[in-house]
């Protein structure tokens, strides 16, 4: 017997430009609400390269991990089923385009987020100290 198993994605939060990158989602669920780039990691994928592969599909952008945020597995937080993400801090180099399941992506100051669909917002939150910390040296550097 195959166990019935969550379904494992991944989710980015992008620092670009000295600001966050989301994307509008272009699918259900959440059609037209604002989300970190991220998608499901396919069979025989690790996270990270998951997470490499999904921030380029859906922001054209090269990303690089700083550090992993958490995982989040609570069984409510995606109205499809269970799924449990891991999600990553990263930045971000190349052109910021729109692409794959993604109707248009933005920049966000992190004073400005708006509500974000799933628990987007708590992941956020929960890395908010390194993310401020990141942002503080692409200032001090001014790398963008």
């Amino acid at each position: 017997m195959v166990p019935q198993t969550p379904s494992l994605t991944v989710d980015a939060i992008i620092l670009f430009k000295n600001r966050l990158v989301l994307v509008k989602r272009k699918n259900p669920p959440y059609k037209g609400n604002f989300a970190l780039p991220g998608g499901f990691v396919a069979r025989g994928e690790s996270t990270e390269k998951a997470i490499v592969r999904e921030s380029f599909e859906e922001t054209f952008l090269i990303v690089d991990i700083i550090k992993l945020v958490g995982v989040y597995s609570d069984p409510q937080r995606d109205p499809r089923g269970h799924i449990v993400s891991v999600c990553y801090l990263t930045t971000g180099s190349g052109r910021l385009k729109s692409g794959s399941d993604a109707s248009s992506s933005k920049l966000f100051e992190l004073e400005s987020i708006p509500e974000l669909a799933f628990d987007h917002n708590k992941m956020i939150n929960d890395a908010k100290s390194d993310i401020n910390a990141v942002l503080y040296q692409m200032q001090k550097h001014d790398v963008s």
